[in-house]
């Protein structure tokens, strides 16, 4: 079993290459992470193209939902958008924030944030920038954020726990979070789950709905509603990779479902600093 460390190696060096690839690649694949489908269809985005602040050159075909669809974003907000890549849903908040509002994109991939940094410069945006940096840690002062938002990001990080604690605490009392995420019902098959690249691949890092759902409960979040969900099927060509031939069998022939949610929650108004809720 790989370590936490050897896991965010492996993810860093895939995004960076993903980094340097076309969309339509990035979408014939789980999240552009190699294993090319030859079916005519995306396994995990959703179309952006009709949402106002839509830019071509930031879509890079990784996402899995539509967070700042739900996300609920007020003119004037801070937002930040946790595993930014090159920077399409921060360009997309910045549309709803307007002028007076601020983004700030968070990843760990230098060549992503380069990416970013030069889509940002060509649209001209002065209140979106781009900080490399974990989202384990996040590099933000407490107490920031009105909106937090992610799109297919947490499925690739060992520690949820840890990354929903640092949500919490960037979040201002009363501040939300949309996130869209790939999550499981039922078990992957053991080749599935040990894959370094079905794990940077978005599926094989994925956990159980209701232990994601029970992190966000226990972490201090109230009023948590999954705001859109719906199954992502994996190609049989791309499985075929993995499993023999029973195992890919069993597999179609089971219990095991793999989907999209994109989930809500909020830091309580009463969570100042003063109040046992920030501990």
């Amino acid at each position: 079993m790989k370590t936490n460390q050897e896991l965010k190696d492996i993810v860093k060096q895939k995004y960076s290459e993903i980094a340097l690839q076309d969309k339509s690649t990035n979408q014939a694949s789980c999240c552009g992470a190699g294993g090319r489908s030859t079916e005519v269809y995306n396994i995990m985005t959703d179309d952006y193209s009709s949402v106002n602040g839509y830019n071509p050159e930031a879509d890079l075909g990784l996402g899995c939902g539509l967070p700042t669809q739900f996300a609920r974003i007020k003119k004037g907000d801070t937002v930040i958008d946790l595993g930014s890549g090159a920077g399409n849903d921060c360009f997309i908040a910045r549309t709803e924030t307007g002028e007076d509002g601020r983004v700030i994109g968070i990843d760990f991939t230098p060549a992503m944030i380069e990416k970013a940094k030069d889509n940002a410069d060509k649209l001209g945006f002065s209140n979106v920038e781009f900080r490399l940096g974990d989202i384990e840690n996040i590099p933000v002062s407490d107490n920031v954020a009105d909106v937090i938002v992610s799109n297919c990001v947490l499925n690739l990080v060992p520690g949820k726990d840890k990354v929903f604690k640092e949500i919490f605490r960037v979040l201002k009392p009363g501040g939300h979070f949309s996130i869209s995420d790939v999550v499981l019902v039922g078990s992957l098959p053991e080749a599935l789950q040990k894959d370094a690249e079905m794990y940077a691949g978005c599926v094989a890092g994925a956990i159980g709905k209701e232990d994601y759902l029970e992190l966000i409960r226990s972490n201090g979040f109230s009023n948590s509603s999954i705001q859109k969900e719906k199954p992502i099927v994996i190609p049989g060509d791309i499985l075929e990779k993995y499993l023999g031939e029973s195992e890919l069998r069993d597999f179609k022939a089971g219990n095991t479902g793999i989907f999209s949610i994109t989930v809500y929650g909020e830091k309580s108004k009463s969570c100042g600093c003063a109040t046992e809720c920030c501990s």
